[in-house]
């Protein structure tokens, strides 16, 4: 057994704190307000990012370390069965996207897709359009059931969050899969009254609408199994408005850039103005 003298003691417990213990502390604290924040899901890399854009300026290897420290950790993600039900007779519209989910600017290529989630009630199936060029929800819808009406909602949704702040959607290409709900003639008709170009990828194939895929996965991840269980529709309908705010105008999102889907949107519209008035200057010049 290791002998201490009496002065060796307590010098140890009448020492100030060092400095990194102070700097730790803050820092972890920190780090514990950002991640719960952002419910919960942010590993290490997001936190980091995160702390970066409120002015706190540590390393991430620090994040890591004080994160792994205190128990924290980023959101794990699984997948589930798909919900497509394919449409009884044969389609001829054309797979414009071939699995290439990029996009110039917002507004010219939107996916859409349906996933599921259980609820005490029974299950509630979700409707979500995502802008490819942002990955921001343009639009969405709950039901109780897999009509052709949910995936509209969810497209007339779209259609006006852009509409109604100025922003035009004819010409953009609206990929999904085969599902009866995305083929149905009064959503083909909507699609041709907004001016929008239909695109559908192969039947039962997740990776011809895989950012839709993506995306049901993190709202899986993050929201329905990180906040749950549901009591009922309502219940989530409450949950899913608050998800799509934060998923909107606040989460992280690394394929662009680690800025949210609403800024990222923003810079390029200023950019856009930008160049439009260089160009118009320019002009007035010759």
């Amino acid at each position: 057994m290791l002998q201490f003298a009496p002065s060796t003691y307590y010098a140890a417990k009448t020492r100030p704190p060092s400095v990194r213990s102070i700097t730790d502390r803050a820092t972890t604290e920190a780090i514990a307000k950002a991640h719960a924040d952002n419910y919960g899901v942010y590993g290490a890399r997001k936190v980091h990012a995160e702390l970066n854009r409120q002015g706190h300026r540590v390393a991430r290897c620090t994040v890591q370390r004080l994160m792994r420290a205190a128990g924290l950790r980023g959101i794990t993600r699984t997948k589930g069965p798909r919900t497509t039900v394919a449409a009884p007779v044969s389609d001829m519209r054309p797979d414009l996207v071939e699995r290439a989910f990029t996009a110039r600017a917002p507004n010219h290529l939107w996916v859409a897709d349906i996933t599921y989630v259980r609820t005490f009630a029974g299950w509630v199936y979700a409707a979500f359009v995502i802008d490819v060029y942002s990955r921001r929800v343009v639009g969405w819808q709950l039901s109780k059931s897999l009509r052709t009406e949910l995936a509209l909602d969810a497209l007339e949704m779209a259609v006006w969050s852009r509409e109604h702040v100025g922003r035009r959607v004819d010409g953009l290409v609206h990929h999904s899969d085969k599902g009866s709900q995305y083929l149905a003639v009064r959503y083909t008709q909507r699609l041709a009254e907004a001016g929008a170009v239909a695109s559908v990828g192969s039947t039962g194939d997740s990776y011809d609408n895989a950012l839709a895929e993506a995306f049901h996965s993190l709202f899986k991840a993050e929201l329905v199994r990180n906040r749950g269980p549901w009591q009922s529709i309502d219940d989530l309908k409450i949950a899913v408005a608050e998800y799509i705010d934060w998923f909107n105008h606040r989460r992280l999102h690394g394929e662009i850039g680690l800025v949210p889907p609403a800024e990222f949107e923003a810079d390029f519209y200023q950019q856009d103005f930008a160049s439009a008035g260089a160009d118009a200057l320019v002009q007035s010049l010759q």
